[in-house]
């Protein structure tokens, strides 16, 4: 036992060192897109994995037991129908925050409709597209369904459990009543899954098309999507449309979602050891 943890403190000691070691030869470059491709494997691969791993073997769960393929087929559908409610309901709440800001603070609502300048490297893009559509997905459903969705819920209940882990995830997002709302779907999928490969697909078909309208198409879908202060206004009756009519469908799949899934993971203790 003493063996094993000097060896991972040492394999920690020597990860840590490589990464400074590899940012102190990057900033020699001088190559800021490449410095910032760097940051975000460190921050979506090398700290979950580090954190999953570890508290994986803490718990004495194997990865085969929170993520198979085996039943995953049959979600497919149903996934990619959660993708198009948790996206619209995602854009219509993201237009009723702007127009509830608009009349307290407009200059921050003009710099969130104003579009950013992208770099002309295609590599990076591709690169910076990849890892925030795959890579981020897989990496926030570990650490935030597999880790601390379960911590919380051993911790403090069923309910309270999800709705602390939302929050956390919401916080972390621009958007967070959308993320926020997201995050409980996630949770419930896995909950009723007992596998974390499915809110996976979910995320990573959520962020695909994230990064179509952040990469390729900004107006998408155009008769919902915002992009000027006339569009707050102009697209009002669509947005609240699909708001109501999209967080109606959200909340009735979340109600059946959460039947039996208190009780799948009492008796499923791997989920929350």
């Amino acid at each position: 036992m003493f063996e094993e943890k000097r060896s991972r403190f040492v394999l920690g000691w020597m990860t840590g060192a490589s990464i400074v070691v590899i940012f102190i030869l990057l900033q020699m470059t001088g190559n800021v897109l490449l410095i910032s491709v760097a940051m975000q494997l460190v921050f979506y691969i090398v700290l979950p994995l580090w954190l999953c791993s570890y508290h994986l073997k803490k718990r004495g769960v194997k990865l085969r037991q929170v993520f198979f393929f085996r039943g995953t087929a049959r979600w497919l559908l149903p996934v990619l129908g959660l993708t198009v409610l948790v996206l619209a309901f995602s854009m219509s709440i993201y237009w009723l925050l702007l127009r509830a800001l608009m009349s307290v603070a407009p200059t921050a609502v003009e710099f969130a409709l104003t579009p950013q300048q992208l770099p002309d490297a295609l590599w990076y893009l591709v690169a910076t597209g990849f890892i925030l559509a795959v890579i981020a997905p897989i990496a926030e459903e570990f650490v935030f369904r597999g880790l601390l969705l379960t911590r919380l819920i051993a911790t403090f209940g069923f309910w309270n459990g999800i709705g602390m882990s939302s929050l956390i995830f919401g916080i972390f997002h621009i958007n967070f009543f959308g993320a926020f709302l997201f995050a409980v779907v996630a949770s419930l999928l896995y909950l009723k899954t007992g596998n974390l490969l499915v809110p996976i697909l979910l995320h990573i078909a959520n962020n695909v098309v994230a990064m179509y309208q952040s990469f390729v198409n900004p107006s998408f879908p155009k008769w919902l999507m915002v992009t000027s202060i006339d569009d707050l206004y102009a697209k009002s009756l669509p947005n609240l449309m699909v708001l109501m009519i999209s967080l109606a469908f959200l909340l009735f799949i979340i109600i059946q979602l959460a039947r039996g899934a208190e009780n799948k993971i009492a008796e499923d203790h791997s989920l929350l050891k």
